[in-house]
Order: C-alpha cells, then sequence, then structure tokens
C-alpha cells in the first residue's frame, strides 16, 4: 500500500512543533503528517533537526510545545514508555541495544502484544520466526551477546527489537549511515515490507538514494524549519532544494 499524500486522518500528524536543548532553539514550527501505509523521509543534512525531531514525537526532550498526535491521541504530555505502548516504535541512530543481553533477549524486551487497527483490521503482529525472516543473519545468532555484534548486525537487532513491539508507525533515525551497503539493502526490504503490510514509516535520513528507494513523501529541514515538502519523486528531480539543502 503506498500513498501520495497523507490520509484524511493521519497517522501520526505534528504541528507547530518547536524544541530546546537548554537554551538552544533547535526546531522551529515543525510541521508534517504520515499516513497509514506510507513511508516519508525526513531529510536533511548532519544538525539541521532530524534527530531532534524525532526525540521531540517521542517525548525524550525535557523542553518541547506544539502539538503531536499519534491514531489520534495527544502525545505531548505523555512519556516515552506510554507512546511507545500505543504503538509507535523508534529506532534511534546510536541504535541502544542491550549489548550485555543476546539477541533473543532483547528481541523479548522489545515485545508487546498484539495490535489491530480502529477499523478492526489486523495490526502488524511480527514474531520471531518473521524478524528473522526479515533479517536472516540474526537468526544465527540468538544466544550472541548483543555486544559481540558488528555496527550493522547491531543495527538489524534495534530494528528488529522495535518490530518486536508490532508498532503501527516506525520513527526510523538514520538507518543507511555507516553500516555495509548489504545491510542498507536489508533496511530498504524492511521498510518497503512495513509498507506492504499497512505500517507507516517516518524516514530521518540524508542520503536521498537511499530515501528515493523507499519514501512516498519527503519533507527537507535545515536549521530545524520545514523549507520543502512534496512527494520523493518530485525532490528528486528539484536541483535546486537538493543542492541548496541536501548537497554537502
Amino acid at each position: 500500500m503506498s500513498l501520495d499524500k497523507p490520509s484524511a486522518m493521519p497517522v501520526l500528524s505534528v504541528s507547530g512543533l518547536h524544541a530546546w536543548y537548554g537554551a538552544a532553539h533547535i526546531l522551529h514550527d515543525v510541521s508534517l503528517e504520515v499516513g497509514r501505509g506510507e513511508v516519508v523521509g525526513l531529510m536533511g543534512r548532519n544538525g539541521a533537526g532530524k534527530s531532534t525531531t524525532l526525540k521531540a514525537i517521542m517525548g525524550l526532550l525535557a523542553r518541547r510545545q506544539g502539538d503531536v498526535r499519534f491514531m489520534g491521541q495527544h502525545l505531548m504530555k505523555r512519556q516515552p514508555y506510554e507512546i511507545a505502548r500505543l504503538g509507535l516504535g523508534y529506532v534511534p541512530e546510536e541504535r541502544r541495544i542491550f549489548t550485555e543481553l543476546t539477541v533473543k533477549e532483547n528481541l523479548i524486551a522489545g515485545q508487546q502484544a498484539h495490535r489491530t487497527w480502529p477499523d478492526g483490521t489486523p495490526g502488524l503482529n511480527w514474531t520471531f520466526e518473521s524478524v528473522f525472516d526479515l533479517f536472516p543473519p540474526l537468526a544465527d545468532m540468538q544466544e550472541r551477546p548483543a555486544g559481540d555484534m558488528s555496527g550493522g548486525e547491531q543495527q538489524m537487532l534495534a530494528v528488529a527489537r522495535t518490530l518486536m513491539g508490532n508498532p503501527y508507525c516506525l520513527l526510523l533515525d538514520e538507518p543507511s549511515e555507516g553500516v555495509a551497503p548489504l545491510i542498507v539493502e536489508q533496511m530498504a526490504e524492511m521498510i518497503l515490507a512495513l509498507k506492504m503490510r499497512g505500517a507507516s514509516v517516518l524516514l530521518s535520513e540524508q542520503n536521498i538514494h537511499f530515501a528515493q528507494l523507499v519514501s512516498d513523501r519527503a519533507y527537507v529541514l535545515e536549521k530545524g524549519v520545514i523549507r520543502y515538502s512534496g512527494t520523493m519523486h518530485e525532490l528528486a528531480g528539484n536541483e535546486v532544494v537538493r543542492r541548496e539543502h541536501l548537497a554537502l
């Protein structure tokens, strides 16, 4: 399932979002939407505010203001664990796996109950088997301590652990950053698999080639401000926007 535009009732809606680190005002009036079964790229250079946007949505910043709604629920007064229990998954750039636990124990730690969409259709209900089908290398590492894995393997585990929470929507921060091409390919396949099953993804990314493989629409962020929004196809063809806001 793929949407060129967000639905009338988006899965995730952000309006007028501001965020600070201490006295530093990082996000300025950020607004975006993600529809059901849609992959949206949040594009921008390093330091543009992409990771801060995801952290603000998840309630991980002490100071923020604006309106964030997920599945019709207001999030601004909720704690991160409460947001996760609603079905909003988050894979941070730094992975944050439990290095002392085995691969399987990490997956168990992420487990949540099966979900159903508000219209009664089944949600994504991930099992160990379906996660291992998506990331075959993990199947052979179930008893390995996560701290003994490579960076790319840890990235796969971080995503797999979040999927075990059966999220309606996944916030994915820089999945192609610093990993081998094979891992990048598996990440793209995972995102497309989520989309085909009706889940949504908000993808923080600066690699436009990777984003083009999976994204329906894109927002371009620079210095904490949304500078552009449109379909991914339109962004890929807009040389002016790419040169001004994405080129290194």
